[in-house]
């Protein structure tokens, strides 16, 4: 037997998931140890193989060379052994897994995923809302919808769209705003979580970078469109997220000067894991969804 198969398959595991997370904590909790368990199992792996895994420092661990260039197939034969465990056992294609951020389940989601179940009954989708960036390895989770350039690290993103991005504000802020310039003399709302570059907006409307008067600032994102909604002043924001909003009038785009980014939503599934049916669905339905939003077609029966 080669020295390889002598680590066990949870080693194995826990070093891949360290490798790729930077830390214990992932491994521990995936594998339903203790951090002391998924040390020793590091630990006793590079025993047996005679070398070491990880450079240990303040941070966190880092891969060293060797285990950096192992860690693509260590992922991949990983995934593969779920595909295989999930065709011995029969597949759950009636139910999707979908880790989504609050913003996008609240702002768009949720108003649409109805015409999605429409055209295929037979799939259930079961949303886990969060802040976090949930590991799309695990088992119980097929895919997840990211905002960012689409580079994480055992990931393979699909872009949807969400590059324009714009100011908005409620009607009655708007009438202040008769040029770009008039943006000095109203609040400017600040989400503290944005990736959106005020900078970039301001570059094309020939505007100075700095002099944006202060307004109120949240850490939430929902909540800062809520702010933009309840007249608080002028959002930046994602055309796809306010498209609905100035719809149906509770928002306007007081310039009508979108900009793109770097940025954008992606869906992202494990890397190396198969596209299962539910999943290759969800995505033709994303591709054909997300253009017609941004086009202001909405769900009509919100009330």
């Amino acid at each position: 037997m080669s020295a390889l198969f002598s680590i066990p398959l949870n080693a194995l595991r826990a070093i891949e998931i360290v490798a790729r997370r930077g830390s214990l904590a992932p491994a521990a909790e995936e594998l339903g140890v203790t951090m002391g368990a998924v040390s020793q199992h590091v630990r006793r792996a590079e025993e047996r193989l005679g070398m070491e895994l990880f450079e240990r420092t303040p941070s966190g661990l880092v891969p060293l060379p060797a285990l950096k260039q192992a860690l693509p197939q260590l992922t991949a034969g990983f995934a593969a052994l779920q595909d295989g465990l999930t065709t011995l056992k029969g597949s759950d294609e009636g139910v999707l897994n979908l880790t989504v951020g609050g913003v996008f389940a609240s702002r768009w989601l949720i108003w649409r995923i109805n015409k999605f179940t429409s055209l295929h009954p037979d799939i259930e989708v079961r949303l886990t809302v969060t802040a976090q960036m949930i590991d799309l390895s695990r088992p119980d989770m097929d895919c997840g919808i990211r905002f960012g350039l689409g580079k994480w690290p055992g990931v393979t993103a699909t872009m949807i769209g969400g590059q324009a991005f714009q100011p908005v504000c409620a009607p009655p802020v708007a009438q202040q705003l008769k040029t770009p310039a008039d943006l000095l003399h109203v609040p400017m709302i600040r989400d503290q979580t944005t990736m959106l570059s005020w900078d970039l907006w301001l570059d094309a409307a020939g505007l100075a970078r700095d002099g944006l008067p202060p307004g109120p600032t949240y850490s939430d994102p929902s909540l800062a469109f809520d702010a933009a909604i309840s007249e608080q002043g002028v959002l930046m924001a994602v055309d796809m997220m306010s498209a609905d909003p100035v719809s149906d009038g509770r928002l306007v785009r007081p310039f009508e000067l979108p900009v793109s980014g770097p940025h954008g939503y992606w869906l992202a599934i494990a890397k190396g894991r198969r596209e299962p049916r539910k999943t290759r669905l969800f995505r033709e339905w994303l591709e054909a969804e997300v253009p017609a939003s941004v086009r202001g077609y909405v769900y009509q029966s919100r009330g």
